[in-house]
């Protein structure tokens, strides 16, 4: 790896939310569960013709009972979810322009941006921001703190838009900063392909750390994804493989306009060496 020649500000910002965020929600799911009328709020999305979203779905709910001086059946839903349906981003509300239950005092478009910022869980969260950490810091040192902040939530936002125009009418809603990152690896992979990055490597039955070139670790990556992605199609939920397609994609050609004057873009410079040596 490559010591950076700045503290990286925006970095160890974007870990530190993240990680308050994720400790937000788990505060909310130790709380009393709200009693919300399941009946209407998933009417209110059947009426717009959208399927409901998850968290009105009965397998999220702990029981079953007639809430007090009502006559229809309600669910015990978790405050975590509550809040995670507010933020996340879902498809079907932002194309059709309407913000269904639960409700937030911010416009719609902005769940693109903080989206970004929710995890569904421990290892999702602790995943991404490894990965941040690591890439992350040489990334902002190039970019200068101010770009690095802008292009992290292009990224992010191009990224959700991809997963978007895969599933444009669907009720799940999308979380996780990995689209955004998923444009940080683009951007390592551009211009640091020759780094060396400790890598968990399987041997046989056994595993072994091996330091593998960037440009090879990064690139198998994104090969996964496509992968991952193609074999997903039709299938609703889950991993948001076009989300990390679109970042990584929105990743390489960000790099040029974004990178600090005088930092090459070493991969394309080699790229284009090669050529003319032909």
């Amino acid at each position: 790896m490559i010591r950076s020649r700045r503290f990286p500000t925006v970095t160890v910002a974007l870990i530190a939310i993240n990680l308050l965020v994720f400790l937000y929600q788990g505060y909310l799911g130790t709380r009393e569960p709200l009693w919300d009328n399941w009946s209407d709020e998933r009417y209110a999305w059947l009426e717009a013709g959208h399927e409901a979203p998850p968290i009105f779905d009965p397998y999220y709910a702990y029981t079953t009972r007639n809430a007090p001086g009502r006559s229809v059946s309600t669910y015990e839903i978790r405050r975590d979810d509550w809040f995670l349906m507010q933020f996340a981003l879902t498809p079907a509300e932002l194309l059709g322009g309407s913000d269904l239950p639960p409700t937030i005092p911010i416009p719609i478009w902005l769940t693109v941006l903080t989206s970004l910022f929710l995890h569904g869980s421990i290892l999702h969260v602790l995943g991404n921001m490894l990965y941040l950490w690591i890439f992350g810091d040489n990334v902002e040192d190039a970019m200068g703190p101010v770009r690095f902040l802008v292009f992290y939530l292009l990224c992010g936002a191009i990224a959700a838009l991809a997963q978007i125009a895969i599933g444009p009418g669907s009720s799940v809603p999308l979380v996780g900063a990995s689209g955004a990152i998923a444009g940080v690896l683009a951007a390592y992979f551009m211009l640091y392909p020759y780094a060396r990055v400790l890598t968990i490597v399987p041997i046989f039955f056994f595993l072994r750390l091996i330091a593998v070139p960037a440009a090879l670790l990064l690139g198998f990556w994104f090969i996964l994804q496509v992968i991952s992605g193609a074999g997903s199609l039709g299938a609703s939920g889950g991993v948001a493989w076009f989300a990390h397609i679109g970042g990584f994609v929105a990743g390489l050609a960000l790099v040029f306009p974004f990178r600090r004057r005088g930092v090459p873009v070493t991969l394309w410079n080699s790229l284009r060496r090669r050529r003319l040596r032909r």
